[in-house]
């Protein structure tokens, strides 16, 4: 990607930016599909994995000048005894490696200089639909 347009959507160099889905053009995260389990006689079942490009980002932070991205990372996890631990992982990825990004709300848009797009409300029933 072009720095100066992640530099737009981040809101700076060297800015911290909030949550967002990293889009790399690599397999650089790997999702378990479900929990892994113990079965009878102590054997353990491992839940199938899944590699993806897309790594899912608490912070994001651009660093034009070294052409790269710094992602952080949290991961919450309880104890037996019930204690939250916190770990963190910095992950640093190649700005020529960054094919997109992805936000869960539509901010980054006035930094394009675009306003949202009028959303269609679904609340009437089509033609022919069933009702009742």
């Amino acid at each position: 990607m072009d720095a100066g347009l992640v530099e737009r959507l981040l809101g700076g160099d060297r800015r911290w930016a909030g949550r967002c889905v990293l889009v790399l053009a690599a397999d650089a995260s790997v999702q378990s599909a479900g929990p892994d389990t113990m079965l009878s006689g102590g054997v353990k079942h491992y839940a199938p994995r899944q590699a993806s490009g897309r790594v899912e980002a608490d912070a994001v932070c651009l660093l034009a000048d070294l052409r790269a991205v710094v992602v952080l990372q949290q991961h919450v996890h309880r104890d037996a005894t019930g204690m939250e631990h916190v770990r963190q992982t910095l992950f640093v990825a190649d700005l020529g490696h960054v094919v997109g990004f992805e936000f869960p709300h539509a901010g980054p848009l006035r930094a394009l200089g675009l306003t949202a797009p009028p959303l269609e409300d679904d609340g009437e029933y089509r033609p022919g639909a069933l009702v009742g």
